[in-house]
């Protein structure tokens, strides 16, 4: 909840920016303050340009509060965000001459001014999340690898908002801020957790195990301090599932998948109907694609590919090929691969070799969005090195997914599936509409701008 209050805040504010800027670029175009018509004849196609600019913000993460901090990337990002949206408002307006204003002028003194005031708006929201604006204070009962790895995240990203108070080790060690505590004097917390105006508990430790424990949780309950495991503060900290942390009953507890049936009847009927107008849309396309695989190498236009489904059910997945069938033997794809066409290389590079699976959306085999599917010899070996990989295809799989946005490349390897896996999981226990759409308009923005997925 108060990370959604945050993602508001800086939509509201950029919003004002976006205006307040426009106020001040008629201001200084014309050099007096803008009577009402001006106002008026700018304000209508102005507020449809930016609608498309809030969007491709989004699709930028720039209202991600994992890259809202003034540093690098942001400042990359949000070159280039302006930069597209500049592009199109551009357009927009030259393909509208019905419009009574003439944007060429207003356009570049409106960049200069938004780009100033987006930039101070921005770096006066994170020092107020820094310095003055409340944390959540949290105290940590219990202590393993998960436990570090957010107090280290939490250390370096304080405008997350929360503040590690105080991380108690059942084992008889820990560590805080000010004070030091052992777990035989738990029951003597409440005062700390007062002193320190202390508002969550995560729980990395299982409460069941000690009667103490759970006479101190008890007593917490007048205090209204929210309490929560591990797994689900590291999944709002990560967007990920911490494996280590879970077991079976984390599953019978959060994967209740018959309270997701009319999601999922919504979901097929939106994937079909998408999937039949991709497919219609870009027929002439797939006529183009087909003649130069053809004419570059010798070779079926489309190649199959066994993999697993929903609860491991098998099929054949399509796409474009893109290598050379001579000496091919269906190995991994390394990098710069001899195999791969030069024009094969371009459909990898933009997605386009992955048409084709709109035909296994229509069938009802793959989803738009979900884990991506695996060949079934690799489910095989990585179920027995990873807990509960087998879990991931409780749901369709997908030509894209959470795990393919997170900006992290995964190799095959059993150490990156692990990784891959926490994000699967994420998706398995929180796929809803929304994220759905989150998700498909982000590998649009990165598809376009040829990053990997």
């Amino acid at each position: 909840m108060y990370d959604n209050l945050k993602k508001f805040i800086l939509l509201a504010g950029d919003i004002f920016v976006l205006y307040f800027s426009l106020y001040l670029t008629l201001a200084v175009r014309y050099w007096e303050q803008p009577s009402g018509a001006t106002w008026q004849n700018h304000f209508g196609p102005f507020s449809v340009v930016f609608i498309a600019w809030i969007l491709i913000f989004y699709i930028s993460n720039l209202y991600s509060l994992h890259i809202a901090v003034n540093d690098g990337k942001f400042f990359n990002v949000t070159i280039r965000s302006v930069a597209i949206s500049s592009l199109l408002s551009a357009a927009f307006f030259y393909v509208n001459p019905n419009i009574s204003i003439a944007p060429k002028t207003n356009l570049v003194i409106y960049l200069v001014v938004f780009v100033a005031l987006f930039l101070l708006w921005r770096r006066t929201f994170n020092w107020l999340l820094s310095a003055y604006l409340p944390k959540n204070k949290v105290v940590v009962i219990g202590r393993n690898g998960q436990v570090d790895e957010l107090a280290a995240v939490l250390k370096n990203k304080p405008h997350l908002g929360y503040k590690i108070a105080l991380i108690v080790n059942p084992n008889g060690g820990e560590k805080g801020a000010d004070k030091k505590v052992v777990f035989d004097k738990i029951l003597k917390l409440n005062q700390f957790l007062i002193e320190n105006r202390i508002s969550m508990i995560v729980l990395a430790t299982d409460p069941h195990s000690s009667p103490e424990l759970r006479t101190f949780l008890f007593n917490c309950l007048p205090l209204k301090i929210n309490f929560v495991s591990l797994p689900n503060f590291y999944e709002i900290i990560t967007g990920k599932v911490p494996i280590e942390a879970i077991d079976k009953m984390w599953f019978l507890e959060n994967l209740n998948l018959g309270n997701k049936y009319f999601f999922d009847l919504f979901k097929r009927l939106y994937d079909f109907i998408l999937a039949l107008a991709i497919m219609l849309i870009t027929l002439p396309l797939w006529l183009l694609i087909g003649l130069a695989v053809k004419l570059e190498s010798r070779g079926p236009v489309f190649i199959t590919m066994p993999r697993s489904g929903q609860n491991g059910k098998e099929f054949k997945m399509y796409k474009f090929r893109t290598m050379r069938e001579e000496g091919n033997d269906r190995s991994l794809t390394i990098k710069n691969d001899p195999r791969i066409t030069r024009f094969g290389s371009f459909l990898r590079k933009t997605r386009l070799d992955e048409i084709p699976q709109v035909l296994n959306i229509i069938m009802g085999q793959m989803s738009f969005v979900g884990p991506r599917p695996e060949r079934p010899e690799f489910i095989r070996d990585l179920e027995k090195q990873i807990p509960f990989y087998r879990e991931r295809m409780l749901v369709k799989p997908g030509a894209t997914g959470w795990d393919q946005i997170s900006g992290e490349y995964h190799s095959p390897t059993p150490e990156d599936s692990l990784k891959k896996l926490q994000y699967d999981l994420f998706y398995v226990k929180n796929r809803s509409a929304y994220l759905d759409l989150s998700i498909i308009l982000k590998t649009v923005a990165t598809v376009l701008s040829r990053k990997g997925l």
